[in-house]
């Protein structure tokens, strides 16, 4: 979406104060260009919101971990949500402090564990039964003591994509709530653990406060039960997942949430977690890319651009809506319906349908909101190499992210000796 940090300036595109235009004349495309004032904006939403009420906000890595923006937030005073050895490297590298990295995931490796171990993190997110007996044998053999929090799945319907909706029984992620006392029993009795909090995620892009609301208050449930049996619980980790605008969606309010969830924790004195990713950098990025060739046919037409499903992945596996415009802002109203493809041998590879749309051969189209889950999920599908990507703050460019050469997509392969 358009807003002050990305938008037109005499009919010309900007992020910040720089030219869309200018960026992919310098870098290339496709190119994916941030916003560091945007997102740096985004993750004190959330910190205004709490206010002086305890709270950690754990930014999700996985949203786009690009160490320059993992920097940006550990800069304001960030924690990080994490899900693989790869991930905490990244935050230690970005300056992260590991007493505020909780590791999350249903698939920890030992060799993980042992290593989140020694770097000092916050908590384990514990997902399983299996996991929790590994963490325990793990830190007995390290001699020390994992602060642990059990992911809790509460059943509850987030009303989003089946693919990002983890909170159902059917969804491999957490622990049936049905079993979180017993879990929770077994874990007070081992000199291994310790017991922080509990841990509630249940999908993501969730635009409908109800289903927060419903979690939150079987969390609370269960959380009194553990108090009166003695476990005592320290924080509250509610996940992330508020949805973004992507078109015209009505979204959730996080002011009005954050005030809803202090004042339903308030008597139990909880630090309260958050761990948002999507809703801090989507709508501060954009993926510039070229237009190679334009198609009409008597069925449709077609829009082909230089970047494809191996760029950006959303729309191919989650028909996901991504605002497709001109980096010149169209004032000739010559407009047809497109759909904007890639190069990509798929039918799949497709970044938007049926979009109305001037384009000409040569232009320069930016693929908005396209900050979460763009590179991350990149890949190279028909030895594509990756894009590049620039944050720009204020007046200042910075390249942090270069673009792939062809060379370096067989660096580590090798041809047979005969």
């Amino acid at each position: 979406m358009l807003d002050k940090y990305i938008n037109y300036d005499n009919n010309k595109l900007k992020v910040e104060s720089s030219s869309v235009n200018s960026l992919v004349k310098k870098y290339g495309s496709p190119l994916y260009i941030y916003s560091k004032n945007k997102i740096i904006e985004s993750f004190s939403h959330y910190k205004k919101a709490f206010g002086r009420n305890d709270h950690l906000i754990c930014y999700a890595v996985k949203a786009n971990s690009n160490i320059a923006i993992l920097q940006t937030l550990a800069k304001e005073g960030s924690g990080f949500d994490i899900v693989s050895y790869g991930e905490l490297l990244r935050v230690l590298k970005a300056g992260g402090e590991p007493s505020k990295v909780i590791f999350s995931g249903v698939g920890k490796s030992s060799f993980e564990i042992e290593a989140a171990l020694k770097a000092g993190i916050h908590c384990f997110n514990i997902e399983s039964i299996p996991e929790m007996h590994r963490v325990s044998r793990i830190a007995e053999k390290l001699n020390t003591v994992a602060n642990v929090s059990f992911r809790i799945n509460p059943n509850i319907d987030a009303k989003s994509h089946p693919y990002i909706s983890t909170g159902m029984k059917e969804n491999k992620f957490g622990i049936a709530y049905e079993l979180a006392i017993e879990i929770y029993q077994t874990a007070a009795k081992d000199k291994n653990l310790n017991i922080l909090g509990i841990d509630c995620h249940i999908g993501s892009q969730i635009t409908e406060i109800s289903p927060f609301i419903d979690s939150l208050n079987k969390m609370l449930e269960l959380i009194e039960k553990l108090q009166s049996l003695g476990i005592k619980i320290k924080h509250l980790d509610l996940g992330g997942g508020i949805g973004v605008k992507y078109n015209n969606e009505v979204t959730i309010s996080i002011d009005s949430y954050v005030e809803q969830v202090i004042e339903k924790t308030k008597h139990l004195g909880l630090k309260i977690i958050l761990e948002p990713g999507r809703s801090i950098v989507a709508n501060a990025g954009i993926l510039a890319s070229r237009v190679e060739y334009t198609k009409e046919t008597k069925d449709k037409n077609f829009c082909i651009i230089d970047a494809g499903m191996n760029d950006l992945l959303r729309p191919s596996i989650y028909n996901a809506y991504h605002e497709v415009i001109s980096i010149e802002k169209n004032i000739n109203n010559n407009e047809r319906v497109y759909d904007i493809v890639g190069p990509i041998c798929e039918t799949g590879d497709f970044l938007a349908k049926d979009r109305k749309i001037s384009v000409n051969k040569g232009d320069i189209l930016a693929i908005l909101s396209s900050g979460a889950y763009g590179f991350t999920m990149s890949s190279n599908y028909n030895s594509r190499p990756m894009a590049a990507e620039v944050i720009i703050d204020d007046g200042a460019e910075y390249l942090v992210k270069k673009r792939q050469t062809h060379e370096e997509l067989f660096a580590n392969e090798s041809l047979l000796d005969k």
